[in-house]
């Protein structure tokens, strides 16, 4: 019997283990922004990463700002559901 695994599951988890699956996931997010959340919010959007299981989104607008903080919760959820896992644990706006 060999031990051989395949190449995607060696590569997932060379992932969970390595520092840059945080950077991975912050482009995924980055790719999928518009349709997690919409053409216009993304639009506006100014940079969006992931530091220790918390997502930060940076907007130099204003209304959207305050507008982002009420969707705190369904930014979360979104995202998390985009990812296939709970990425995200933390939404903060700046």
């Amino acid at each position: 019997m060999s031990d051989a695994i395949s190449l995607g599951v060696a590569l997932k988890r060379f992932l969970e283990k390595s520092r840059i699956k945080h950077d991975i996931q912050s482009l995924q997010i980055e790719d999928h922004w518009a349709k997690i959340m919409g053409a216009t919010i993304a639009k506006f959007t100014d940079k969006i990463e992931i530091r220790n299981g918390t997502l930060f989104i940076y907007t130099s607008v204003a209304p959207l700002k305050n507008e982002l903080v009420f969707q705190k919760d369904l930014i979360l959820q979104r995202v998390n559901e985009s990812m296939g896992e709970q990425v995200v644990k933390e939404v903060v706006i700046a």
